[in-house]
């Protein structure tokens, strides 16, 4: 089961990527085939046209499954977008005998119990992560399975999505042919990605700016500590460019990429691009300084509302490993040393060469595919996780299973996003049986 075919399907603001890889005898991901298309129906994260996306979703299946040679059917795909929220929770279960050891029911139970917290009209609680326990006021604990108390408390870190915009990207993969295998957390896929164990253990913000949201995952002692999503990425970066240069959308992020800075003061005045004019109008002069000017000026709003979430998450002070930047405006040029200016922390642009085997396509080493790839790491890593959970559970390795203990809490990560899963399923045959 080691090879088992596994497909991420990115469905970005600006592009739909779709990767075929598997695990390889060196435990290196192979990229069998990948397809990219346009993205016109995404809007910072949420889809606003349904047809557009399917085409687009079509569009990039088609081109993976003809250069992988593999038949398409099941997608991991990444959920993202301005509607995710997440909050810090507590939750108590009073024990019935102190003197009994705490069980792994027990804690699940606990954990199970988050998904009954009230939440919003139209919310969906889709994941609740454990951060610490507390055993009879004693907190900081980490693994509570055989001690004693009375009570038994744990920090959460709960993840939530509007039902809504799940339920549109889960329309749009149905009408393109596909069936939905996993919804993955897109910050968690791209930390898989592009951050080392060493990273996620000594603390690390990691910074992903994609087209439509810049999506912020905190790691600490290997636990994911803080996700927050910012409505800004690289769309409004250009839309500033058009409005500030007075020219149309393609001329700007054409220049943006080719000769945009995220530091004015490295570039000159002297120094211009020209534009071609519209119907016969002469050419338009920029200066490479105004570009830049333009340019950082949105990106450190950007590093604004990475700093707050920064504060925000009480995580401040222990980012030893400072900021990871990855997504497509990552690539942007000196991002990575405006960031560490303003933030005071180290930072560097993430790569997800780190997991990808030695021929894999050179395009595919780049921060644009850093969650597509993430989508493929993590539904093999679930994949794994979940044969394991199985052999456990029927008792087929009762010899190792104190060291399986760990992954199978891993394992039952995935349970929000299943119940979410399983409402989608649920809404689909019920408007598939209305029509």
């Amino acid at each position: 089961m080691e090879n088992k075919i596994i497909v991420g399907l990115d469905i970005g603001t600006t592009k739909i990527a779709c990767i075929v890889g598997r695990k390889n005898e060196f435990g290196k991901i192979e990229i069998m085939g990948y397809g990219k298309s346009d993205s016109h129906g995404v809007r910072r994260g949420v889809v606003t046209n349904i047809e557009d996306t399917v085409n687009a979703i079509k569009e990039a299946v088609h081109i993976a499954s003809e250069q992988s040679g593999v038949e398409i059917n099941n997608v991991n795909v990444g959920i993202a977008g301005q509607h995710i929220k997440s909050m810090q929770h507590r939750g108590t279960h009073i024990r019935e005998n102190a003197e009994e050891e705490i069980t792994k029911q027990e804690i699940d139970q606990l954990r199970d119990s988050m998904y009954k917290l009230s939440m919003a009209p139209g919310d969906q609680i889709i994941d609740v992560i454990p951060q610490d326990y507390i055993i009879d006021d004693e907190p900081d604990i980490r693994q509570p399975v055989g001690m004693l108390g009375s009570t038994l408390s744990a920090n959460f870190h709960i993840i939530i999505a509007q039902t809504t915009a799940a339920k549109n990207i889960y329309k749009c993969v149905k009408k393109a042919g596909l069936e939905v295998s996993q919804l993955i957390l897109e910050p968690i896929a791209s930390s898989e990605a592009v951050l080392s164990e060493e990273e996620k253990e000594a603390g690390v913000a990691l910074v992903d700016i994609g087209g439509g949201t810049t999506d912020i995952a905190i790691f600490h002692d290997n636990i994911l500590r803080w996700t927050a999503v910012i409505p800004f990425g690289g769309d409004i970066i250009s839309e500033d460019i058009k409005e500030g240069c007075t020219i149309i959308k393609r001329h700007a992020e054409e220049i943006k990429v080719k000769f945009g800075s995220a530091l004015a003061s490295k570039s000159r005045e002297d120094e211009v691009v020209a534009i071609p004019g519209l119907r016969g109008r002469p050419p338009k002069e920029i200066s490479f300084k105004m570009l830049s000017s333009i340019i950082q000026a949105r990106v450190e709003e950007i590093i604004e509302h990475v700093i707050y979430e920064i504060k925000n998450s009480g995580y401040g002070n222990k980012l030893i490993a400072g900021i990871v930047l990855t997504g497509g405006g990552s690539l942007l040029k000196d991002i990575d040393k405006l960031t560490a200016f303003h933030t005071g922390l180290d930072t560097r642009v993430g790569t997800p060469n780190e997991h990808l085997a030695n021929d894999s396509p050179e395009e595919m080493v780049s921060p644009i595919y850093s969650t597509g790839i993430g989508l493929v790491i993590e539904g093999i890593k679930r994949n794994e996780l979940d044969l394991k959970s199985k052999e456990l559970e029927s008792g087929t390795e009762e010899k190792t299973k104190g060291k399986g203990n760990a992954k199978e809490v891993s394992f039952k990560k995935d349970l929000g996003l299943k119940r979410l899963m399983d409402i989608l399923k649920e809404w689909w045959f019920e408007s598939e049986a209305d029509k």
